[in-house]
């Protein structure tokens, strides 16, 4: 089978996944192509159900995202919000106009009980992705960070408090009783290779990981998971990683990510400027390719992807 027809599984959410799942989406059969994303990032506000990466991943492959911002819908304006504000609701979470569509789409979806992942399909489909995307589970999974000031859901840590906050733990509410959702399991079985995108280790990675099964399978496929490191010469190259890492007593490193990863990953890629710590890493039992992982470009989406098809 040709590398562009094999059937390909991604995990992941954020802006650094929808980097790489455009360059996968550009250059081999979109058709082939399932993304789980995350939803440990989802939060009700306004009384609506937001799914951050699953919207951008589903926004990113349909060719509307913000460019500048990474997430949200490019030219969107931020009317509603607003005016919400006046009404003394909250607004530190950026809601733009268009963006609201998608959210009161899904949640009147929801109060009819149709499931986050009958939603997905049906988001997708109207954008005109042709690639599969799925959530996690269907089942809520809030992220919560455990900090020097308290419990907080991620969203706040994240984008009201800008991740000020010391994090001393991380925990999945719910995620014992959690389902993945229809055709998780099924989908990094049937996958001619797995890859864990460029996201954060314990936020957009850790909690598919968490979904019971998700990860029992991925060990199962050790040898065809592919994972590429966010952590760039120690530092992330979106997002707070390299900050928790440290916080949570892991090394800022790529090496401290490969050993998060290391019982379920057959090959670790790093950035050439962290070629060093390549045989500390295939120490783990993994192998180590060197490949330029930093996606500024289209092109270089486009390379990495491709390169990863070629391993």
């Amino acid at each position: 089978m040709s590398l562009n027809k094999q059937k390909i599984t991604a995990l992941g959410g954020g802006v650094g996944a929808s980097k790489l799942l455009l360059g996968l989406y550009e250059v081999m059969d979109p058709a082939v192509l399932t993304i789980i994303v995350n939803t440990g990032d989802d939060i009700m506000l306004h009384g609506l159900k937001i799914c951050p990466d699953l919207d951008i991943v589903t926004y990113t492959l349909a060719g509307i995202v913000d460019p500048a911002k990474g997430w949200g819908i490019r030219e969107d304006t931020f009317h509603a919000l607003k005016k919400l504000a006046v009404y003394g609701r909250a607004d530190w979470f950026n809601l733009g106009d268009q963006d609201l569509a998608t959210h009161i789409h899904r949640s009147a979806l929801l109060e009819e009980g149709k499931t986050l992942s009958e939603i997905a399909e049906s988001i997708r489909t109207a954008l005109g992705v042709k690639t599969r995307i799925l959530p996690m589970s269907d089942n809520p999974v809030p992220t919560i960070i455990e900090s020097n000031e308290g419990a907080m859901h991620f969203q706040k840590y994240l984008v009201k408090r800008r991740a000020e906050p010391v994090v001393v733990g991380i925990r999945f509410a719910g995620v014992e009783q959690a389902q993945p959702a229809p055709g998780v399991l099924e989908a990094i079985r049937e996958a001619g290779r797995i890859f864990i995108c460029p996201s954060n280790p314990f936020i957009s990675i850790g909690p598919i990981l968490a979904v019971p099964g998700v990860r029992q399978q991925l060990r199962s496929r050790k040898r065809d998971v592919f994972a590429v490191c966010p952590i760039v010469g120690g530092k992330s190259l979106k997002g707070p990683s390299d900050k928790m890492l440290a916080q949570l007593g892991y090394e800022a490193t790529a090496l401290g990510v490969a050993k998060l990863y290391a019982d379920f990953t057959g090959t670790f890629v790093i950035d050439p400027v962290d070629r060093r710590q390549a045989r500390a890493i295939e120490e783990l039992g993994m192998k180590a390719a060197i490949l330029p992982t930093v996606m500024k470009t289209r092109a270089q989406k486009r390379k990495l992807a491709q390169a990863l098809l070629e391993l």
